[in-house]
C-alpha cells in the first residue's frame, strides 16, 4: 500500500505544481510568452515520444512516465489556450440579453479551436496506445479532457464559485459567458459519475497492490478524484483560489463580470 500512497502523492504534487507553473508562465511579461510556448512545445513533443516508448512496458515506472507524458501534453494545451494562441474565432464579450441556444453558440465559438485541438490529441493518444498494455497516457488525457469539458459546461450553466482572477487579461471576455447560480442539473451528474469511477479505480488499485495495474489505477483514480474535487469547489463557495493565488501578479485588471 506504500507504493499506492506514493502514487497518489505524486499525482497531488504534479496537479498543484503543474497548475502553478502554467499560471505563472501566463502572468509573466508578454515578451516571455513566445519562449514559454516554444519550450512547452518541445516538452510536449518529447512527451509524445515518451507515450510511444512506454506503451509496451508494464512496470510501475512506465506507468509514472506515461502519466507524466500525458500531463506535459495537457500543459501545452492549457498554456496555448491561456496565452490566447489556440482559443476560438470569437474574441468579444457576450452581447447583453443572449440566452439559450444563441448564448451557447456564441460561447462555443470562443473556445472551439481549443476543443478541436483537445479532441484531436485525445484521439491521437488513443490510437497510439490502442491494444497496448500501457494505456495510462491516453487514460490520463481522456480523464482530464472529459472533466475539463464537464467543468466548462457547468460554468456555462451556472455555478456558485468562479475564480475569475485566474482568467488572464487577454481572455477576460470569456468571463461574460460564465454564470453564477446555486446549482445546475449537470453538476450532480458530474459529481456522482466522477466519484463513482474514482471509487471503482481505487478498489481496483487496492486489489492489485503495488503492481503495474495497481499503480496505473491509483494514478487515474487520484487525478479523477482531484478533478471531482475541483467540481466541488465550483459548487461550494470555498477559498480554493488560495492554492494558486500566490502565482498571480498584483496588477490584474478588473473583470467584466459574470452573468447572474
Amino acid at each position: 500500500m506504500g507504493e499506492l500512497a506514493l502514487a497518489s502523492l505524486v499525482v497531488l504534487g504534479a496537479w498543484w505544481l503543474g497548475t502553478a507553473v502554467v499560471l505563472r508562465l501566463v502572468w509573466l511579461r508578454r515578451a516571455t510568452h513566445g519562449v514559454s510556448l516554444a519550450a512547452s512545445s518541445v516538452l510536449a513533443a518529447h512527451a509524445l515520444w515518451g507515450v510511444v516508448a512506454t506503451r509496451e512496458l508494464e512496470t510501475p515506472g512506465a506507468a509514472y512516465l506515461a502519466f507524466g507524458c500525458a500531463l506535459a501534453i495537457w500543459a501545452w494545451h492549457e498554456l496555448s489556450f491561456l496565452l490566447g494562441v489556440v482559443t476560438g474565432p470569437r474574441k468579444v464579450p457576450s452581447p447583453p440579453g443572449a440566452r439559450g441556444w444563441r448564448r451557447f453558440r456564441l460561447a462555443a465559438a470562443t473556445v472551439i479551436h481549443h476543443e478541436i485541438a483537445l479532441a484531436a490529441t485525445a484521439g491521437g493518444l488513443v490510437a497510439l496506445t490502442w491494444g497496448a498494455p500501457n494505456r495510462v497516457a491516453s487514460g490520463t488525457f481522456l480523464v482530464l479532457w472529459a472533466m475539463r469539458l464537464s467543468a466548462k459546461l457547468n460554468v456555462f450553466l451556472g455555478v456558485r464559485n468562479i475564480s475569475e482572477q485566474f482568467v488572464p487579461a487577454r481572455l477576460k471576455y470569456l468571463v461574460t459567458y460564465f454564470r453564477r447560480a446555486r446549482l445546475n442539473p449537470l453538476m450532480p451528474v458530474s459529481l456522482v459519475v466522477s466519484v463513482g469511477v474514482t471509487v471503482a479505480w481505487a478498489i481496483t488499485a487496492g486489489n492489485a497492490g503495488a503492481s503495474f495495474e495497481g499503480v496505473s489505477a491509483t494514478l487515474l483514480a487520484t487525478i479523477l478524484g482531484l478533478a471531482a474535487l475541483e467540481h466541488l469547489f465550483l459548487a461550494v463557495p470555498l477559498p480554493d483560489a488560495l492554492l494558486w493565488s500566490w502565482v498571480l501578479r498584483a496588477d490584474l485588471p478588473a473583470s467584466p463580470g459574470v452573468e447572474k
